[in-house]
């Protein structure tokens, strides 16, 4: 296994697989990821993408950031930058930070992204289908696509919506993007 996060994230796809009562096979066919490809994956010897993470977000009724989150130890109320997790997704280079991950009595979540210049993510479908978001490009260019409406953002732009459908991230450069999504589960 790779890194503490890492490791945390493994087992704890293993155990939402356990939990919802799933085989390996029945995960694959809900989720069309490979059933080599999640026993890798649950075993730590691969490093999950931000595509496979939606992926099985969306099989598992889960926002990415509760997964991440539930692979954390539990936050405290003052969350140093130091102690915020960093994720990176090993295909697109895409950096993920939980600045305020979800936690007992708090219902918004804050994530920073960053897609490097030319990089795109693609989800197939929203994990929690009506989750308000609202994205706030803090440097570079990005555009989002929202059920099939590409908002192209600027610097200071802010985005707001309700997450029902597919979504692409793509940074057409030629610096990174970098946001801020604070997300509020229904």
């Amino acid at each position: 296994m790779r890194n503490d996060i890492e490791s945390r994230l493994a087992l704890r796809l293993a155990a939402l697989r356990v939990e919802r009562g799933l085989s390996l096979d029945e995960l694959a066919a809900a989720s069309g990821i490979s059933r080599a490809t999640l026993s890798r994956l649950e075993r730590g010897e691969n490093s999950p993408t931000a595509a496979l993470l939606g992926k099985l977000c969306t099989v598992f009724g889960l926002p990415m950031s509760r997964l991440i989150a539930e692979a954390e130890s539990q936050p405290g109320e003052l969350l140093r930058a130091a102690d915020q997790v960093l994720w990176q997704d090993p295909d697109t280079g895409f950096k993920r930070r939980m600045v305020s991950p979800p936690a007992r009595g708090y219902g918004v979540e804050l994530v920073e992204g960053w897609l490097p210049a030319g990089a795109r993510i693609d989800y197939d479908s929203a994990s929690v289908p009506g989750m308000e978001q609202h994205l706030w490009l803090l440097e570079g260019a990005l555009d989002y696509t929202l059920d099939g409406v590409t908002h192209p953002l600027q610097a200071g732009d802010c985005l707001r919506f309700h997450l029902f459908g597919a979504t692409r991230f793509f940074c057409p450069g030629p610096s990174p993007a970098r946001y801020l999504i604070a997300l509020c589960p229904p």
